[in-house]
């Protein structure tokens, strides 16, 4: 993994198992289940995930760039004027933080740290 590159792909989806019967008939893509709001999904070019969510879905996307040394990287954000909108926080696999571009994209970064 290279640091600020694009890493992974999450998505938000409604309905899980509705989300799954679509992208594997559609695409042949493989899935796997991280608890009952998460599923990660391989076999499409890049690694992503779909998170639950009651929500109605906008902009259902949410770019993951990857970066070693988060503190770092969450300093070179608010330095260029983004926004933080969730601090670092732990997962399933590492931490990240998510943050607003200029023009109110979100994204986030992550980390195995």
């Amino acid at each position: 993994m290279k640091n600020n590159h694009i890493n992974y792909i999450e998505f938000r989806a409604k309905d899980l198992l509705a989300i799954k019967a679509f992208y594997t008939k559609a695409f042949a893509w493989n899935f796997t289940d991280y608890g009952p709001s998460y599923v990660a999904f391989a076999g499409s070019g890049v690694e992503g995930g779909f998170e639950q969510t009651d929500e109605d879905v906008i902009n259902g996307v949410l770019v993951v760039l990857y970066h070693e040394d988060l503190a770092l990287a969450k300093e070179n954000v608010i330095q260029a004027s983004g926004t933080i909108t969730q601090d670092i926080f732990s997962f399933p696999g590492g931490h990240r933080f998510h943050f607003l571009d200029p023009s109110g994209n979100e994204l986030a970064v992550w980390s195995y740290q």
